[in-house]
């Protein structure tokens, strides 16, 4: 399925025998939300696409929504642009009411903003830009079994805040993954990322690849067969797993080992495909 597929919804009425959409921010006029959009469709949930950045409004309540995923962008957690604060100072709506947010990037890095702690550049200047290792915390392997490497994008990493629960560890940026309560998860890396946005991303910005630590682009078309085939396993039972989780929900009294134990039954026999 190619990115120009994925059929997109805006501010359309809840209908009472369908699913409520999944939310989804963007932060450029041409982002997608890739796979992870297509597999959320694929999985019954109509998206409804909103971009601050341009003038789109955020709901003043979860109400209507299954879910809602930031995604990643050029700008920082740390900029003062109105729409920045707006969107830090909205993340507290899904936490306060329980409801599964997911921040991937930018929006994990605001997730971790919205939670009072710090987003900062790494303190030898380097950046991830390509397939980078990646190790489940015992808590993570607990929840499910993750890819071994993850495709990054990013200058800026962020500390774990206060009462969140590292998923996740990575090479040069050592909190990759965590959640929050009941349902909130932020991510660094780019498991929604398709072969056509990972070819157009290092064209348009091949100068981040000649950053301190980023990868040559040669290395990530070699590696993208042999390392999203496991991660695009992860996302879809990671999916599955993050809704279930929601607070406001009968669904969400499930023990989280009986959440966990079925989405690990969707990814067990691919995750460790690219082990090495």
């Amino acid at each position: 399925m190619s990115d120009a597929t994925i059929h997109y919804l805006t501010r359309q009425a809840p209908n009472d025998d369908a699913r409520r959409p999944v939310l989804v921010v963007l932060h450029q006029e041409t982002s997608s939300p890739g796979k992870l959009g297509q597999m959320l469709q694929a999985k019954g949930y109509r998206l409804d696409i909103r971009r601050p950045r341009f003038g789109d409004p955020l709901p003043e309540t979860m109400a209507d929504h299954s879910g809602a995923v930031i995604f990643g962008g050029p700008m920082s957690a740390n900029d003062t642009d109105d729409f920045v604060k707006r969107e830090i100072d909205w993340i507290n709506i899904p936490l306060k009411e329980e409801a599964p947010f997911l921040g991937i990037c930018l929006g994990a890095q605001m997730l971790v903003k919205t939670l009072g702690g710090e987003v900062k550049s790494h303190c030898e200047g380097c950046a991830e830009i390509g397939f980078y290792r990646l190790d489940a915390t015992p808590e993570g392997a607990a929840m499910m079994d993750w890819p071994s490497h993850v495709y990054q994008w990013h200058r800026e990493g962020f500390d774990l805040p206060t009462d969140a629960t590292l998923l996740a560890r990575g090479e040069l940026f050592q909190n990759q993954a965590f959640s929050i309560g009941p349902a909130a998860f932020g991510v660094q890396f780019h498991s929604e990322l398709t072969y056509a946005m990972a070819c157009r991303w290092t064209v348009r910005g091949a100068e981040r690849m000649n950053l301190p630590g980023a990868r040559p682009r040669p290395d990530h078309m070699a590696k993208w067969f042999r390392y999203d085939p496991p991660v695009r396993q992860w996302l879809d039972g990671f999916l599955d797993s993050w809704i279930a989780r929601d607070g406001r929900s009968p669904k969400a009294q499930l023990s989280d080992a009986g959440a966990s134990a079925a989405a690990k039954s969707v990814v067990s026999s691919h995750s460790r495909i690219a082990s090495s």
